[in-house]
């Protein structure tokens, strides 16, 4: 099997988690990272002192009880994590239903998205997956990421994010903003980053961008060096 890659956007989005075990507040505490309005977590068991932690997260609304087919109203996305076999079924078959992408933890004959290992650095986010064959080795290829794309990755991220709409701001036409960027992306401005040398990064960016936004650019530098640092 051969999976469509997509990321989602979750704002102002609903979810539905049931079982609320180990794995389960896994995918809750993802769900609630990637700006879900709601969680709704139910589970037979009460939760237990360190499951209670999924509480910090103001999207999480925790109910002991049950699964029942009207939880699935308004549902943009559900996640089943449990142990009873034909309660997943039951969840998957009702998802397939009216058409809600349902994800049954480790099993994906029963499910209409699997979920990929992760690894991130700042806005920067790599999906691994090995259609189901071995989640062991998606695991340790995500580990193995992290040797290559260190926190230079995420500053440099966060960096762009600033820079971008002063550059669109001034009105040049997507083709020639393409191109600038692709330059930015291009140049040694990354190694700069990784060493931390603002005035090297500042030297960089001067000779790329108009003249025109050179007054804002070691306030920026600065701020994305120091929240780095932090």
């Amino acid at each position: 099997m051969r999976y469509y890659p997509i990321f989602l956007n979750l704002a102002r989005k609903k979810c539905l988690v049931v079982g609320a075990g180990q794995v389960g507040r896994r995918k809750i505490a993802t769900l609630a990272s990637c700006g879900a309005e709601e969680v709704l977590v139910l589970d037979v068991a009460p939760l237990s002192p360190s499951g209670a932690a999924i509480l910090d997260q103001a999207c999480v609304r925790f109910e002991q009880r049950p699964f029942a087919p009207d939880d699935l109203e308004g549902r943009f996305l559900v996640i089943a994590s449990t142990s009873d076999e034909e309660l997943n079924w039951r969840i998957s078959r009702l998802c397939e239903e009216r058409g809600i992408p349902c994800n049954i933890v480790d099993q994906p004959e029963k499910c209409s998205f699997i979920v990929p290992a992760l690894f991130t650095q700042g806005d920067l986010t790599l999906a691994v997956s090995t259609g189901g064959s071995s989640p062991a080795l998606a695991r340790k290829i995500r580990r193995d990421l992290g040797d290559y794309f260190g926190a230079q990755y995420g500053a440099f991220l966060t960096l762009m994010g600033r820079l971008r709409p002063l550059v669109i701001g001034l009105g040049q036409g997507s083709d020639h903003n393409s191109e600038l960027f692709r330059t930015i992306v291009d140049s040694p401005l990354l190694d700069a980053i990784k060493s931390r040398d603002a005035s090297a990064a500042l030297s960089i960016l001067r000779s790329i961008l108009p003249e025109s936004l050179h007054g804002q650019l070691e306030a920026i530098i600065m701020g994305v060096m120091h929240d780095d640092a932090g």
